[in-house]
């Protein structure tokens, strides 16, 4: 009972969370009616693949949360035409802390120190995030400046991240150990590709 309380809380929380960073990260160019029913979508499709993952693949329960996600916000830039990687920077920036709750509820509960690491790391990522949003405008080599940078840059080191750490340490709440390995690393290596490729734009 109490589980069930702390994951209803963290959910609530997590929820709230990306809500309001997903708005306020589009609120300047966007209506807010529109970025509200895009962020629907996205809760919609996190909802959808975590209940169909639970259900076949339940060990890859995060995959089937990602990929939901993916397509509520690629249902969002379809219907209300949001400039992909600005859709994508909102998102990510809404998940990151949502997924670091829950780290960080899990390792309350259950005590469980692999949990509250996976939240510190997180919590760093998060920090990448601010950091790199304030100042890759100066970057020289980033020639394009346009938006969707820091975003897609945090989603590449939060994948390479799961890369290297799923195969030794399974037992990490979300990893499924070389399975996860291989799908995360090919994941950075979309995202590293996509930032390279955006960097290089110029209009």
């Amino acid at each position: 009972m109490i589980f069930m309380l702390a994951n209803a809380f963290i959910n609530l929380a997590g929820v709230l969370i990306f809500l309001f960073l997903f708005w306020k990260r589009l609120k300047e160019d966007y209506p807010s009616e529109q970025i509200f029913t895009n962020s629907f979508f996205v809760l919609l499709g996190v909802a959808l693949g975590l209940l169909i993952a639970k259900k076949f693949l339940p060990a890859f329960w995060f995959w089937g949360a990602f990929l939901g996600a993916s397509l509520g916000v690629l249902l969002g830039v379809i219907r209300s035409k949001f400039r992909i990687f600005e859709a994508i920077e909102a998102a990510s920036l809404g998940l990151l802390p949502w997924l670091g709750i829950y780290f960080l509820g899990d390792s309350i509960v259950n005590s469980s120190l692999p949990s509250f690491l996976a939240f510190f790391a997180v919590t760093c990522l998060v920090t990448l995030f601010a950091f790199l949003d304030s100042h890759y405008k100066n970057f020289a080599w980033y020639r394009s400046g346009r938006v969707g940078f820091s975003g897609l840059t945090t989603l590449a080191f939060f994948f390479l991240l799961r890369a290297g750490f799923a195969p030794f340490f399974p037992f990490v709440i979300s990893f499924t150990g070389r399975q996860d390995a291989i799908l995360s690393g090919v994941a950075a290596f979309a995202f590293f590709l996509l930032t390279f490729n955006l960097a290089r734009q110029t209009t």
